[in-house]
């Protein structure tokens, strides 16, 4: 059961306290811990959170996730009892850890850290700041520099994972949670950016081919409509 302090079920209430509950929406980052939570087979119960303010700068969902930002889960099994964990990359580890699973021992665990820690500090916050200039609101502003400063870090990014998966089907030996963490930020290009052509994405050979890999995943495929979004 919850203990008190997880108010993030006062708002979302738990049908099945027992398992894991997950708190997010398919974006990128929500997709990467829903298809995690799909590839293990981990018991889970999902709950939509909008990203609007009154969801995500709820108390309740600050409880979780103080960076107001999803996904966030609640693991009432945790190493030491129950948990919150806040952070796509520190959930996809402790699921790992929990599971046994997509993250292996000695160096080549240290290969998939690396390529996880590059997705976080890099691929994802460069390529959501694309989108903002891209697609979004920046595009609205006159000055060129802001939106080509993304457009060219998101190319130099992109080369080096397309260096990367030469003569390789994933970033580390086999699949893995740094996967599972780059491979949705490269659908976000053509998926809600449509910017495929903007960072002259047929210029890497072998980004398409790693993309599909992943996409034809069934794990992958039920992600991305998990939570489902409210009609």
């Amino acid at each position: 059961m919850f203990p008190d302090d997880f108010a993030i079920a006062k708002r979302w209430p738990a049908e099945n306290p027992d398992v894991i509950q997950l708190y997010s929406y398919p974006t990128p980052n929500g997709v990467k811990v829903s298809t995690m939570l799909e590839e293990t087979g981990l018991d889970y119960e999902p709950h939509f959170v909008s990203l609007s303010d009154e969801d995500v700068r709820s108390p309740e969902f600050l409880s979780v996730s103080p960076n107001n930002k999803i996904p966030a889960i609640v693991d009432p099994n945790g190493p030491d009892g129950p948990v919150g964990i806040f952070e796509s990359g520190a959930i996809l580890i402790h699921l790992a850890e929990k599971s046994g699973r997509f993250l292996p021992s000695g160096n080549t665990r240290l290969e998939v850290l690396q390529w996880l820690m590059w997705q976080m500090g890099g691929l994802g916050p460069m390529l959501g700041q694309l989108g903002f200039f891209h697609a979004f609101k920046g595009k609205e502003i006159e000055d060129p520099r802001p939106k080509d400063r993304y457009v060219n870090e998101a190319k130099r990014l992109l080369g080096v994972l397309d260096t990367r998966l030469e003569g390789r089907e994933w970033v580390a030996g086999e699949y893995s949670i740094a996967d599972m963490a780059i491979a949705p930020w490269l659908e976000t290009i053509h998926r809600f950016y449509d910017a495929g052509e903007t960072v002259e994405w047929n210029g890497f050979a072998n980004l398409e081919p790693y993309r599909q890999r992943f996409l034809s995943r069934p794990a992958v495929a039920k992600a991305w409509d998990i939570p489902h979004v409210p009609e």
